[in-house]
């Protein structure tokens, strides 16, 4: 996530300063977000055996981890508002609708919209440290959401019998792995035609080729999907989708 805000940045224009001290922000961030899941988590975790989280294992204590989260997100309040107002506030909004998932509203029917919320806002954060603070294109925030709502089935799959015995029932866990599945691919390819025809200055063959790559892997991701739901697979074609549209976002905001 911070390698794909860098580039995307970087790409947009924004000086070299400002994005090193944005991929911070949402490096430490990420970590923050990392960590309280694991803290607020931890009891879950140990009761479905995940031996893949330290917490859950026993290598690390839980007040450490807890610890650990509150300095991460000291760090980023910090950093965020050294970016300036705008920028810090739209980097704030994800990482507050991110605590809240991992607070409670990931096990009710609006864990989705988090996900939204904090994918939406966060390509906002580049553009508002650009000179003028400017808004990005309508389109580009709606590509975000959907790539992070689409992230979100794909990452939730592979957890769901888990869940399922802690009580946590999300959005994708009550619509079943089978249709959460075909949601994930509908909402990346979406993103992907979305990118693909938002942007009038670009010649068709790019409309065409930029939709088309992003719905073939998203028809790839929802088959992994519902052969295999607890396969990590359609979570990573989610993550090169990701990162294919990131480019073409830079490639596009550079022409239009």
């Amino acid at each position: 996530m911070t390698s794909l805000v860098v580039v995307f940045a970087a790409g947009v224009g924004v000086r070299f300063g400002q994005v090193v001290l944005l991929g911070a922000a949402v490096l430490t961030g990420q970590l923050s977000v990392g960590w309280s899941n694991d803290w607020v988590d931890a009891a879950r975790d140990r009761a479905v055996g995940r031996e893949d989280k330290p917490v859950a294992a026993g290598t690390v204590s839980v007040p450490a981890v807890g610890l650990a989260a509150a300095v991460a997100l000291t760090a980023t309040i910090v950093l965020s508002l050294l970016l300036g107002t705008r920028p810090g506030a739209a980097l704030l909004i994800g990482i507050a609708a991110a605590w809240a998932y991992n607070l409670g509203l990931k096990a009710t029917i609006w864990s989705g919209t988090t996900y939204l919320l904090a994918f939406g806002a966060l390509p906002v954060a580049p553009y508002a440290a650009l000179p003028g603070q400017p808004w990005p294109p309508w389109w580009v925030p709606v590509v975000s959401a959907l790539l992070g709502f689409g992230a979100h089935c794909a990452n939730v799959l592979p957890d769901l019998r888990a869940d399922a015995q802690t009580g946590v029932r999300g959005l994708p866990h009550r619509l079943g792995a089978r249709v959460s599945g075909v949601v994930m691919a509908v909402a990346l390819a979406a993103a992907s035609v979305v990118l693909g025809i938002a942007p009038h200055a670009m010649p068709t063959a790019y409309a065409v080729t930029s939709a088309s790559a992003g719905i073939a892997l998203a028809v790839m991701a929802a088959m992994f999907a519902v052969r295999s739901p607890h396969s990590p697979m359609a979570f990573r074609l989610a993550l090169v989708i990701a990162l294919l549209d990131v480019v073409l976002l830079v490639a596009v905001t550079n022409v239009v």
